[in-house]
């Protein structure tokens, strides 16, 4: 079946680009749904935990409330959103950025999403074609997608996401994928522990916490996609990313002094840049040290 769809749709070919483009662009309005109301579903379980756990009553919306229900809707006037007002970029773009019914301006960051994993989808696909090894692919960029832009509204990064997105990598490598098994544990294994090092120390030296427990759970993750070679490419980019950011903000005064910065889109672009570029900053870096 795969080796047929590799002759309809072959890498770095027009019509893999499309297609997958296509794809990416559906999957992204669904990321902006997990983006949107996945934090609304986690604060709500953890209000009756917390309640049940106090033997306490809390005052919740009893509707209905998940990643399927209520369908989408404005937020403004809660009108249903019509499918033909659903669809990726195109919808936006003919209602001129507001809603059909009570004009409230739509913000261009769902396009943005949409556009986003369109065009890691058709990057992907055109560079390893169709087959198991690319919808392991479309999954892990759909993850780190989600996590990103959750953690920057939220300062967290949910359990649900990041243990996926760790045994998806442990099982691509399973399977034989660009990592080897052992590397790949390795990996997960040594990025927890040097997050998870790096926040005690930390801790015991000024008496705060200087990032959460989802940051080492993301760099497991990214561990055993990359592999335990690429970790410190991983953590040097995310954190000199993290501080020309971090800086750049108190330079322009948007961020007040001490106000916390989330670092898990600091990770995934740096797990990104060590998957792409890794390997040749490692061979770049030795060669400097050599001379």
């Amino acid at each position: 079946m795969f080796a047929s769809l590799q002759e309809v749709y072959p890498a770095q070919g027009a019509l893999t680009f499309g297609f997958a483009l296509v794809v990416g662009l559906m999957i992204g309005s669904f990321l902006n749904v997990v983006i949107g109301r996945l934090p609304v579903i986690l604060k709500r379980q953890w209000q009756r935990d917390c309640a049940a756990l106090n033997d306490e009553s809390v005052a919740l919306d009893d509707t209905p409330f998940s990643l399927a229900k209520p369908n989408s809707h404005c937020p403004k006037c809660k009108h249903a959103i019509k499918w033909y007002d659903n669809i990726p970029v195109i919808s936006w773009l003919l209602l001129k950025a507001k809603c059909r019914h009570c004009h409230t301006r739509i913000s261009a960051r769902y396009p943005a999403i949409e556009l986003l994993t369109g065009g890691v989808f058709a990057v992907l696909a055109w560079n390893f074609g169709f087959g198991w090894p690319l919808l392991g692919y479309f999954i892990f960029a759909s993850l780190l997608i989600c996590m990103f832009f959750i953690d920057y509204d939220h300062m967290l990064l949910p359990d649900q996401l990041t243990y996926i997105t760790l045994w998806l990598g442990l099982f691509i490598a399973w399977l034989g994928g660009p990592v080897p098994l052992a590397d790949a544990v390795m990996g997960a294994m040594a990025g927890y522990l040097a997050l998870w090092s790096v926040f005690w120390a930390f801790k015991l030296l000024t008496g705060k916490e200087g990032m959460g427990y989802g940051d080492f759970k993301l760099l497991a993750a990214l561990g055993a996609w990359a592999g335990y070679q690429l970790l410190p490419v991983i953590v040097l980019a995310a954190a000199f990313s993290g501080a020309v950011i971090g800086i750049t903000l108190q330079l322009i005064r948007r961020n007040q002094r001490g106000q916390p910065i989330p670092f898990g889109p600091f990770l995934i672009c740096g797990g990104v840049i060590a998957l792409l570029w890794g390997e040749q900053l490692l061979h770049w870096y030795w060669g400097l040290v050599r001379v």
